[in-house]
């Protein structure tokens, strides 16, 4: 069948827009041609440093003819309705249907050319593209990201004519600006297409440019007895950097190696987009480079090799003076400056911040089993490198620096340590701090970050989230679950919020962060394979120890995946189900139930299975054996079964009914002692 192939030249695309760009050009076209009737049988996009590419398959040469219902005004409706109306459909009164007294307009649309049709959807999706950054040149008013200078757009090898802004559509693209034969050349279809851009030194698909980087960069570290450190994010960058990427292996001074690692790789990857090379027999770093070129050198890459290494040694050499001059000065002499640093215009000074810091995490060393004296000496200086030369020049550095710096202090290596970890975790491939003083101090800057800006009311709305407190409140998680912290949430925020100056916060604020825990914790706990409701019916209990949370979530998950958890869950919502429906006539009957003369033996058997379970569970509640918490409920599923099976809860005798009732009642506040199975949805 017929295929659409659809490029948008350009001047250079940022690398950072590429990947998203086809998706939504990808996307946008998809929606256009569906809602024509139009479903291709396979859509590709296709993004580079400056071409968005859009191929699809399976088009028909012609929609087909619709026939296309509309619900119009009752009958009798005034005239002007009606008229109304049929302006909208362009029929007559007489084309009207008339179902059920209502006016139905039924539009018979033929089908038209998908040529026709691409050419319209081209034109819409060109002008309503949602670029980050967009802008217009020349007297032209369209919006895009850098100045579209070519549209090529053929269907079943024909040219879709149409013109966007001047830009007129055909069937010609261009090469590599600077290899090969600079001429346009024509593609009529996508195999053409695709084979005239390698001709002309370009490379379509971004993961084709990857792997052409990735192989050929340890292609030449391997020639050198070198190893390649991979770096996938610099990776996705540089391959919308270049279309024809050739890796060049480059060298620096080894003087340089005498910097942080960090220091170095920063300045290459930020900077430069260069790859480090480390020696594969130490595994520390090697006085080598790959930077990806986008030419093939006559030369091989010598003189690009030789001009980079003086651009990096530039670099380097700012970082070698940061990295003196910063060791001249102590983290501790530094706090002075951190007054004129704002944290937040609502939450003071970055040096107020620090105070805060240090009091929660001193306050949290007992907890996480830390020297409170190392934690509280860290949380001071945590902040310190923020006004140091190098974190100002290289800020993705702030933590480590501080580490650095530390360390060459001669300051305990717990206090450096904890110093350069305090931002961990990142992310969720991030490394959790667990030596006590370092979890101590990551713990306190994140509950700071988290007490106070929702402390000020600047909690995360739907995807907004410009604080990054979602990912602090993980990081608490991951730090609290890993390390086995036994910590009161609840009790720890509503004492830390009370040291923000001038912030007037309720007891809403920390019952409100509690409750902004419980739902990360769902989405932790799902990325487990847990359910989200079994966490809603432990938190429901009021815990706000996350390590005892997660051990119920888990022993809960496990008994509700048995024959018992199952059938008794069916029991305790009949049993709920009762009690409501009896709460709205009136107050339920207090006190224990009693085992009657009258009573069926089922309603006795109830009884004394929860005499026999009651204290089984508190026990285990209180050793901590949720397990054997669940497994002492299980007691109940036979006897709940046979009570609901045998005995009628609503006896027309007045002692029966509410002997009956008291007893569901035991039932539900002995499952209650476990979870609140309320929130349970299975």
């Amino acid at each position: 069948m017929p295929q659409l192939l659809v490029e948008l030249f350009s001047e250079e695309i940022p690398a950072r827009m590429q990947a998203q760009a086809a998706r939504d050009l990808e996307r946008m076209t998809r929606e256009r041609l569906a809602e024509q009737g139009l479903l291709p049988e396979a859509l590709k996009s296709f993004a580079g440093p400056r071409r968005l590419t859009l191929v699809a398959e399976g088009l028909p040469v012609a929609q087909g003819d619709r026939s296309e219902e509309r619900k119009g005004p009752r009958v009798g409706a005034p005239d002007n309705a009606i008229e109304g109306f049929l302006r909208s459909t362009g029929l007559t009164r007489e084309q009207l249907v008339e179902r059920d007294g209502v006016y139905f307009a039924v539009i018979e649309r033929k089908g038209r050319p998908t040529l026709e049709i691409i050419a319209e959807t081209v034109d819409a999706v060109v002008r309503n593209f949602p670029w980050p950054k967009s802008m217009t040149w020349g007297r032209g008013t369209l919006r895009w990201v850098r100045p579209l200078k070519r549209i090529l757009c053929v269907f079943d090898g024909e040219v879709v004519d149409f013109s966007i802004d001047g830009i007129q559509s055909g069937d010609t693209t261009e090469g590599h600006r600077f290899m090969g034969d600079a001429q346009p050349f024509k593609a009529r279809d996508f195999d053409a297409y695709r084979d005239g851009l390698e001709k002309h030194f370009v490379v379509l698909d971004v993961e084709e440019r990857k792997d052409r980087i990735r192989a050929g960069a340890q292609m030449l570290c391997f020639a050198r007895n070198l190893e390649l450190v991979e770096d996938e994010g610099l990776l996705d960058e540089v391959a919308g950097l270049a279309e024809w990427p050739t890796p060049v292996l480059g060298d620096m001074e080894p003087g340089f190696l005498e910097l942080p690692p960090e220091v170095i790789r920063t300045s290459m990857r930020t900077h430069q987009k260069y790859f480090a090379v480390s020696d594969p027999a130490t595994g520390k770093l090697a006085p080598h480079f790959v930077t990806v070129a986008n030419i093939e050198a006559p030369d091989g890459g010598k003189a690009i090799a030789q001009g980079n290494a003086r651009v990096l040694s530039a670099r380097l050499s700012d970082a070698q003076f940061f990295w003196t001059e910063d060791r001249k000065l102590r983290l501790q002499d530094r706090l002075e400056k951190l007054k004129g640093v704002t944290f937040h215009a609502k939450l003071g000074a970055m040096q107020a911040r620090v105070e805060r810091i240090t009091a929660l995490a001193r306050d949290l060393a007992p907890v996480v089993g830390a020297d409170a004296g190392l934690a509280a000496e860290a949380a001071g200086l945590c902040k310190a490198d923020l006004v140091t030369g190098m974190v100002g020049e290289f800020p993705e550095l702030q933590g480590i620096m501080g580490g650095y710096y530390a360390r060459a202090e001669g300051l305990p290596d717990a206090v450096a340590d904890a110093i350069r970890d305090h931002y961990k975790p990142q992310g969720p491939s991030d490394a959790v701090p667990t030596a006590p003083v370092s979890a101590a101090v990551a713990l306190a800057e994140k509950l700071d970050t988290l007490a106070g800006f929702f402390a000020i009311d600047e909690k995360p709305t739907g995807s907004r989230d410009p604080f990054a407190l979602r990912r602090a409140a993980l990081g608490v998680i991951r730090i609290v679950l890993e390390s086995g912290v036994r910590l009161p949430l609840l009790q720890t925020v509503r004492s830390h919020i009370g040291r923000f100056a001038g912030v007037a916060a309720s007891e809403k604020t920390a019952e409100d962060l509690l409750a902004f825990f419980a739902d990360r914790l769902k989405v932790s706990l799902r990325d487990q394979g847990q359910r989200h409701d079994l966490v809603d019916a432990v938190f429901a209990l009021g815990d706000d120890d996350l390590v005892r949370i997660v051990k119920r979530v888990e022993a809960l998950a496990g008994f509700l995946d048995s024959d018992d958890g199952a059938n008794l869950l069916a029991g305790y919502k009949r049993a709920t189900n009762i009690l409501k429906a009896e709460e709205k006539k009136g107050p339920l009957p207090q006190g224990a139930p009693e085992a009657m003369a009258s009573a069926p033996a089922e309603e006795t058997a109830l009884i004394d299975a929860l005499q026999a379970v009651q204290p089984k569970v508190a026990q285990a509640l209180q050793d901590e054996d949720f397990a054997g918490a669940m497994r002492a409920l299980s007691g109940l599923r036979q006897p709940v079964d046979a009570f609901f099976d045998a005995v009628l809860v609503n006896s027309e005798v007045a002692a029966e009914r509410a002997n009956r009732l008291r007893l569901l009642v035991q039932v539900r506040d002995a499952m209650g002692r476990v979870a609140d199975f309320s929130q349970v949805t299975g």
